[in-house]
């Protein structure tokens, strides 16, 4: 039979703090991972741009690669 006083579910919010902040990291690590990843691995197509000096005002390229 139950005595009248409620039972509380002890809860260790420290360990909960040190997931959720654990999980946070991890998180971050993995979002910073995928972007190294896709910035070695991905190369960009070479755009149309012109290839003297001083045509109508208009940039060229430092050191073309294409």
């Amino acid at each position: 039979m139950s005595t009248g006083t409620p039972r509380y579910s002890t809860v260790n919010w420290r360990l909960v703090a040190l997931l959720i902040a654990g999980t946070g990291i991890a998180v971050l690590i993995a979002a910073n991972a995928h972007l190294v990843y896709v910035a070695f691995s991905s190369q960009p197509d070479c755009v149309p741009h012109t290839k003297a000096v001083g045509e109508k005002g208009a940039f060229r390229a430092a050191r073309s690669a294409c």
